[in-house]
C-alpha cells in the first residue's frame, strides 16, 4: 500500500512516543502540517518565531530525556531556529528538526527563498557545525532509515540535535508503507555503556585511599538521572561534592556534602577544596571556562596537585581541559553504581569527614548571613536577592525554573538552593538570551502538573515577546519574572568597571532618560494577566497569585543592577585591564615559588 510521505512521517513520530512537535508554517511545510494536523496522538505547538520554537523543544526534552521535535520552513525559518538548535547542542539536548526545502527539481535556479551560496541545494549545510548529523532528503525511500538514524542519534551517546532537510516535493510523494515495517521493529532505546569492572575498582580504590578527595558534577549527572547514585557514593565516602553550572540541582544544595558550583560565580570553599584537592572525580564535565575560573591554576583547579579522573558518555571530552589519570567513556549512572559497589568490597564501612561537614556548613551558614541583610532590602527596584527570596519561599520545591542571561541565571546558580534534580534549566555552552522565555513553554508541557516559571531580564524578554501569544494559543500556564534593570546589566556592569562607560548597555531614549518598556501592558495586549510591581513588599504576594492563577501570567519586577559575587577568575577581565600577573590566558608572576592570583571584585552595585 501506498502512502504519502508527510502522512508516513506522522505515523512514524507517533510510534516513537511523539506528543508535541513545535514549529511555524510556511509554504515548504504546508503538506507536513496538513497531515500532522490529522493526527490523534500529537499536539502541534505554533509559534511566531523559530528561535521559540527550538528553545520550546529544548525546554520539553530537558523535562521529557526525549528528543524535542521541530518543524521550520526553508530559508529565513531554518535561519531563525539556528540559535535554539545551537543552544541545544552546546548544552547536549536531544533534538530532531526537520526543515523544509525548495523543490527538489530546482537545485540552483534561485528559487523562492533558496540558500544557495557555494553550492545547489546546501541550506542543510547551514546546521553542520553544531548538529550530530545533518541529512537532505535526496530519495524519498531512504526516509525510514534515516528517521531511525535521527532519533537514534539525537538521543545516544552525548545527546545532541540533528537535521533532517525535506525538499517540499517530497512530503507529497508517494511511498509503500512496507519500507517502514523495520522502523517498528527497531528498539527506540540504545543502551550505554558501562565501565570496565577494573576501571571502577580502580577509581573506587583512589577514591578512598585519597586524602582531599573531591566529586566534580557536570550536566551529564543530571543528563544520565544519576543523582541518587552521587548522593549515595558522596555519602559513602563522605567526599565533598562541586558542582558546575550545568551540574546545578545534580544533588540537593542543601546536601551536607554539596560544597556549590565552581569558577568565576563560585565559592571560596568550593575553590579552597577544588584547586587542593589530591584527586578529583569528574563526572559529566568538559571543565569549561566559567565553572573553572578560565583554567588559571590554583584558582579552581590545580593540575600540579590533582590526580582526575574523568568520566564522560563523550570520548572527545575526555582530558580536553586537563590532564588525566585515568578517562573513561561509560554512562554516569551505571558508573556510579558500579564505583560504589567495588567501594564497599574495599572499605564495608565506608569513610567519615566530619571536619569536611563541618566547614562547608560553616561556610553556608556564613554566606547565608552575610547575604541576609540584602536578601530581606525593601528597597526600590528591588534587589535580585530580595527577588530570590520571596520566589524561593513561595515556589513549591518541585516547581521548575528556566533561567536566561545575567543576574537570573549567574545569581540563581549561586545562590538559589535546588533540591529536587531537574528543577532547574539554564543556557551554559551559548548562554543565548531569550532561552528562558521560550524553554518554559516546553517544559511545561512536558511536566502539566507542576508550577513552571522563568526568571529572566528585561534584555532577554525583549528578545522575543511573541512567546505570549503561543502560551494563549495553546493554554500554556506559565509566569514570566521580568527581572526589569533597563539594561543588559551584567555586561553594563562588565563595560563599568573595565572602562568607566555604559554605552550601548544601559537603555535610553536620545536624551538619555531611561527607557523600558511597560511589559505589563504589552503582556496584557497579547490578552494575559499582568501587574507592573510598584514597591518590594507587593512582589511576592503578586508571585503567589500569578501562580495560583493557572494561567499564562507575567510580572515586572523593576530590579537594581547588582553584581554577582565572582570569587573566581575570568581572562575576560584580564584582557581587559592586562596586568603583569597574566598573559595571554596564564598566570605568570610568581612570589616565593608561587603563583600570584589577580584582584578581581567581589560584589559591588553597578
Amino acid at each position: 500500500m501506498k502512502k504519502l510521505v508527510s502522512e508516513q512521517i506522522v505515523d512514524y513520530l507517533e510510534r516513537r512516543g511523539v506528543e508535541h512537535v513545535f514549529g511555524l508554517t510556511g509554504h515548504t511545510v504546508i503538506g507536513m502540517l496538513v497531515a500532522l494536523g490529522k493526527s490523534k496522538k500529537i499536539k502541534y505547538i505554533s509559534v511566531r518565531h523559530e528561535q521559540i520554537a527550538a528553545f520550546a523543544a529544548d525546554g520539553y526534552a530537558r523535562v521529557t530525556k526525549k528528543a524535542g521535535v521541530v518543524i521550520t520552513h526553508l530559508g529565513p525559518g531554518i535561519t531563525n531556529a539556528t540559535t535554539g538548535v545551537a543552544n541545544a547542542a552546546f548544552d547536549s539536548i536531544p533534538m530532531v528538526v526537520i526543515s523544509g526545502d525548495v523543490p527538489s527539481y530546482y537545485y540552483g535556479r534561485h528559487p523562492h527563498q533558496e540558500v544557495n551560496m557555494h553550492c545547489d541545494g546546501s541550506q542543510y549545510d547551514i546546521y553542520k557545525p553544531f548538529v550530530k548529523r545533518a541529512w537532505r532528503l535526496d530519495d524519498p525511500e531512504a526516509l525510514p532509515s534515516i528517521l531511525d538514524k535521527a532519533f537514534r542519534l539525537a538521543e545516544s551517546g552525548r545527546p545532541g540535535p540533528v537535521l533532517i532537510d525535506i525538499p517540499m516535493d517530497m512530503f507529497s510523494r508517494e511511498i509503500d508503507t512496507e519500507l517502514f515495517e523495520r522502523t517498528y521493529q527497531d528498539s527506540h532505546v540504545t543502551v550505554r555503556p558501562a565501565l570496565d569492572p577494573d576501571t571502577a575498582k580502580t577509581i573506587a580504590k583512589k577514591l578512598i585511599d585519597a586524602n582531599q578527595p573531591v566529586i566534580h558534577a557536570g550536566g551529564g549527572v543530571l543528563l544520565a538521572e544519576a543523582s541518587e547514585e552521587l548522593a549515595a557514593l558522596a555519602e559513602f565516602l563522605d567526599i565533598p561534592v562541586s558542582r558546575t553550572l550545568m551540574g546545578h540541582g545534580c544533588i540537593s544544595d542543601t546536601h551536607p556534602l554539596m560544597l556549590g558550583q565552581t569558577g568565576f560565580w563560585g565559592f571560596e570553599l568550593t575553590h579552597k577544596m577544588t584547586a587542593n584537592a589530591d584527586v578529583i572525580l569528574a563526572l559529566g564535565t568538559r571543565f569549561a571556562e566559567a565553572d573553572s575560573s578560565s583554567w588559571y591554576p590554583g584558582v579552581t583547579f590545580d593540575a600540579s596537585k590533582t590526580k582526575f579522573l574523568q568520566i564522560d558518555i563523550d570520548p572527545t571530552e575526555i582530558g580536553r581541559n586537563y590532564p588525566v589519570e585515568i578517562g573513561a567513556v561509560a554512562d554516569i549512572k551505571r558508573a556510579l553504581k558500579q564505583i560504589l559497589a567495588e567501594a564497599k568490597v574495599i572499605l564495608p564501612n565506608g569513610k567519615q569527614n566530619p571536619a569536611v561537614r563541618k566547614d562547608i556548613a560553616d561556610s553556608k551558614a556564613k554566606f547565608k548571613a552575610d547575604n541576609k541583610a540584602i536578601c530581606d532590602d525593601s528597597r526600590f527596584p528591588m534587589t535580585p536577592q530580595r527577588i530570590l527570596r520571596d520566589v524561593k519561599a513561595i515556589l513549591p520545591e518541585d516547581g521548575i525554573i528556566t533561567t536566561d542571561v545575567g543576574w537570573n541565571k549567574n545569581g540563581m546558580a549561586q545562590q538559589y538552593e535546588i533540591t529536587v534534580p531537574g528543577s532547574i534549566h539554564h543556557s551554559s555552552g551559548l548562554a543565548t538570551m531569550g532561552f528562558g522565555a521560550g524553554s518554559l513553554l516546553g517544559v511545561k508541557l512536558a511536566a502539566p502538573g507542576r508550577k513552571v516559571i522563568t526568571l529572566v531580564g528585561d534584555g532577554g524578554f525583549g528578545t522575543n515577546p511573541s512567546v505570549i501569544a503561543t502560551a494563549v494559543e495553546q493554554n500554556i500556564a506559565v509566569v514570566w519574572v521580568v527581572m526589569n534593570n533597563s539594561a543588559f546589566g551584567t555586561i553594563a556592569g562588565l563595560m563599568n568597571a573595565a572602562f568607566g562607560t555604559k554605552f550601548s548597555t544601559v537603555f535610553t531614549t536620545p536624551d538619555t532618560k531611561p527607557y523600558t518598556p511597560d511589559w505589563a501592558a504589552i503582556a496584557r495586549g497579547y490578552g494575559i494577566k499582568a501587574v507592573t510591581i510598584k514597591s518590594a513588599d507587593e512582589f511576592a504576594p503578586a508571585f503567589k497569585a500569578a501562580l495560583d492563577s493557572e494561567e499564562p501570567y507575567l510580572i515586572d519586577v523593576p530590579m537594581e543592577n547588582i553584581a554577582v559575587p565572582t570569587p573566581g577568575c575570568w581572562n575576560i577581565n584580564d584582557i581587559y585591564n592586562p596586568s603583569e600577573l597574566v598573559s595571554e590566558g596564564k598566570l605568570v608572576k610568581k612570589e616565593n615559588g608561587r603563583y600570584v592570583l589577580p584582584e578581581h571584585g567581589k560584589s559591588h552595585k553597578v
